[in-house]
């Protein structure tokens, strides 16, 4: 799992069939502190997240299916928690 932040939404108008009820949404991953890294990616919301959010996000296309419960569209990252906070311990 990737600990990213929702920075926007992403709308298509022609989706797969079995993607029409999914909202889709970009995020980005964070560093412990929050900072921005990497690239953005977008991912299914299975949680009901939204912009400024701070999720979880899986990246592997079994693990994506079986969240959103089919195999018969092209996934690959899935939002699967909202991070309601972190105590991290040094």
């Amino acid at each position: 799992m990737t600990l990213c932040k929702v920075i926007g939404t992403l709308v298509a108008t022609q989706k797969n069939e079995n993607l029409k009820s999914q909202k889709m949404l970009i995020v980005q991953p964070i560093d412990l502190e929050g900072k921005l890294i990497g690239r953005d990616i977008v991912a299914l919301d299975s949680v009901d997240a939204g912009v400024g959010d701070v999720v979880l996000v899986i990246q592997e296309g079994q693990g994506a299916a079986q969240i959103i419960k089919t195999k018969k569209a092209p996934v690959h990252s899935v939002i699967v928690a909202v991070v309601d906070g972190m105590d991290i311990k040094e």
